[in-house]
C-alpha cells in the first residue's frame, strides 16, 4: 500500500512456490485476498519472491506482458523483489544452503541481473525499487580475508550494471545487502565497515568509475544509489542491537536503507522450562541462529538451535534471541516473548521521519510455526500483521 510513511507490503516468500506458475497463482489467490481485506479499491504493492527458476520463466516476454496486464487490472504494483533464496525455500531442508550461491559465485550475479531486468520491466517509468540479497556469504564459508575482495568486486560490477540499466530504462534499482546472524555481514557495524573499506575506498571507486565510464566522484554517487542495505528488524534485534543506534549508524555513513523488512524473533531466559518449550521450534527446514548474552554482556553465537541447546555457556547466559520469524502482533508466545519492541521503535522512527521508502513484512515461517502459533488462515494472519504495522505508522 502507498502510505504516508512509504510503500508497505508483505513478502510472498511466505507462500510455497518455486516455479513462476506457482508464484503467479499465489499472487492471484493470497495477495488478492490480502488486498481485499486492506485496500480493496486502492493500489496494493507486491513484494515478490522469485527463485532463479521462476525469474527465468517470468523473463519470457509474453509471461512478463501477461503479468503486467494482470497487475494493472487488479490495481497491484511491484516495487521490491526478494532475491535472497536462489532455490527451493519450502518443504525441504534449506538451512545454510539458502546462502548459496553467494557473492563469490558467478551464478549469484547472473540470477540478480535477471531479477533486475524483471523489476525494471515492472516498475513505472521513472520509478525505483529494490532487490534484497545475501549479505555476502555465510560467515564460515569466507575463511580468508581476501575473499571479502571477491565479494566486493562482484557487487561493484552489479552496481555498474544497475547504473547502465537505469540509463537504458529510466528505472532506479538498489541492490540491498541484508545483514543476518552468522553471515559475512552480521551486524550494522560490520556492514558499514565493509562498505567503507571495500566498496567506498579510492581503489574501489576507481574500479567502478572505469567500468561505468564516469569520474570517481560520480562513481561514488552510483554506488550509493545502487548498493544499499535491507535492514531486517528480526536480524538486528537478534544481535542485541539498539534500534536507534543501528539506524543512525547506517544513515550516518550515508548508506541507503533500500528496504526495511519488518519481522520479529524470539526472546527468552534459558531456564529449563523455556528450553523445553523451545524444542517445538527446532524444525528441519530453516536455520535458526541463536545469539546469547552472558551476564558480562558478551555475545555468544550459534548457527542453529541444537548447538545452542547443547552448550553449557549458552544455557548459563542471561538471555537468548532466536532467529525464528514469528507473527509481529503476538508479543507473548507462551514461555517466550518476541523482539517486538525493536520493531516498534523502528516504526516510530519511520513514522516521524522516513528512513526508507519501502516496508515489507516478512514472516516466512508460517508453515513451520508450532500449531498453537498458526491460528486462523494465512491470509488473515498476513492482513493482521499489516494492520498492526499500519496502526503504528498512524495510517
Amino acid at each position: 500500500m502507498k502510505t504516508p510513511s512509504g510503500h508497505l507490503t508483505y513478502c510472498t516468500n511466505i507462500h510455497p512456490g518455486e516455479s513462476w506458475a506457482a508464484v503467479f497463482e499465489n499472487v492471484r489467490t493470497h495477495v488478492l485476498a490480502v488486498k481485499e481485506r486492506l485496500a480493496p479499491s486502492e493500489p496494493f504493492g507486491v513484494g515478490l519472491r522469485l527463485s532463479a527458476a521462476a525469474a527465468r520463466e517470468l523473463s519470457v516476454p509474453h509471461e512478463l506482458a501477461g503479468f503486467k496486464d494482470f497487475l494493472t487490472a487488479h490495481q497491484l504494483y511491484v516495487f521490491t523483489i526478494n532475491g535472497f533464496p536462489y532455490g527451493p525455500f519450502h518443504g525441504q531442508p534449506v538451512k545454510a544452503s539458502v546462502y548459496r550461491p553467494d557473492w563469490r559465485e558467478a551464478e549469484r550475479s547472473r540470477y540478480t541481473a535477471e531479477l533486475a531486468e524483471v523489476l525494471a520491466a515492472l516498475l513505472p517509468e521513472g520509478g525505483s525499487g529494490s532487490i534484497s540479497t545475501v549479505p555476502g556469504a555465510f560467515k564460515r564459508d569466507v575463511p580468508a580475508p581476501e575473499q571479502a575482495g571477491e565479494i566486493a568486486r562482484a557487487l561493484l560490477a552489479r552496481a555498474s550494471d544497475l547504473c547502465e540499466l537505469e540509463r537504458r530504462t529510466g528505472r532506479t534499482i538498489t541492490l540491498a545487502l541484508e545483514p543476518e546472524p552468522c553471515c559475512f555481514l552480521e551486524t550494522t557495524a560490520e556492514t558499514v565497515e565493509f562498505f567503507e573499506r571495500e566498496l567506498l575506498s579510492r581503489e574501489a571507486l576507481a574500479t567502478l568509475a572505469s567500468r561505468a565510464r564516469v569520474t570517481p566522484g560520480v562513481a561514488e554517487g552510483i554506488l550509493r544509489r545502487h548498493l544499499g542495505v535491507c535492514l531486517d528488524t528480526c536480524h538486528a534485534a537478534i544481535e542485541f542491537e539498539d534500534a536507534d543506534e543501528a539506524l543512525d549508524r547506517l544513515l550516518g555513513a550515508g548508506l541507503r536503507i533500500a528496504k526495511l523488512q519488518l519481522s520479529a524473533g524470539l526472546r527468552l531466559a534459558p531456564h529449563a522450562a523455556a528450553l523445553d518449550a523451545l524444542r517445538a521450534y527446532d524444525e528441519p527446514v530453516y536455520l535458526h541462529q541463536v545469539v546469547a548474552q552472558a551476564a558480562s554482556g558478551e555475545l555468544l553465537r550459534f548457527e542453529d538451535l541444537p548447538q545452542a541447546m547443547a552448550s553449557d555457556a549458552a544455557r548459563a547466559a542471561d538471555e537468548w534471541r532466536v532467529h525464528f520469524h514469528v507473527p509481529l502482533y503476538r508479543e507473548a508466545l507462551g514461555a517466550f516473548t518476541n523482539t517486538q519492541a525493536f520493531l516498534e521503535r523502528v516504526l516510530e522512527r519511520q513514522r516521524r521521519a522516513a528512513v526508507t521508502a519501502e516496508l515489507e513484512v516478512e514472516t516466512y515461517t508460517w508453515d513451520v510455526l508450532p500449531p498453537d502459533q498458526r491460528t486462523g488462515r494465512v491470509d488473515a494472519s498476513i492482513a493482521r500483521e499489516l494492520g498492526w504495522v499500519l496502526e503504528r505508522l498512524g495510517s
